[in-house]
């Protein structure tokens, strides 16, 4: 449409640890190839429709957000990420094993969030 803004990739960037390791970018690389190409998948769709809603990410609040894969296996992938300085930050994900999101991935991905903050 007229007048629209064009649209624009935020970029994704991968929680890096103080020792310089990158624990979202690792677990993905242990996933099977198709799993690793759905979750990808999803997170650029994020980068070129941000801010997006559900059915792909869902507010988990204090600024956090996941990233909602359902994969071919019939497993669950999240990633949870915040928008931090203009980029997407990947801060945790995980294989959905129970209904609602376990209280020790979001934990984790607050005390990621809050170190990045710092």
């Amino acid at each position: 449409m007229a007048g629209d803004p064009e649209p624009h990739k935020i970029p994704l960037a991968f929680f890096r640890t103080l020792a310089g390791s990158e624990p979202v970018r690792e677990w993905l690389q242990e996933l099977p190839e198709g799993e690793r190409r759905a979750i990808g998948k999803d997170l650029m769709r994020a980068q070129w429709r941000w801010p997006v809603g559900m059915p792909l990410c869902r507010a988990m609040g204090g600024g956090l957000w996941e990233i909602r894969t359902g994969l071919a296996t019939g497993r669950t992938a999240r990633v949870m990420l915040c928008l931090y300085r203009g980029h997407l930050v990947a801060l945790h994900g995980f294989i959905k094993k129970t209904r609602a999101t376990p209280d020790e991935d979001l934990a984790l991905a607050r005390k990621r969030k809050k170190e990045l903050e710092q």
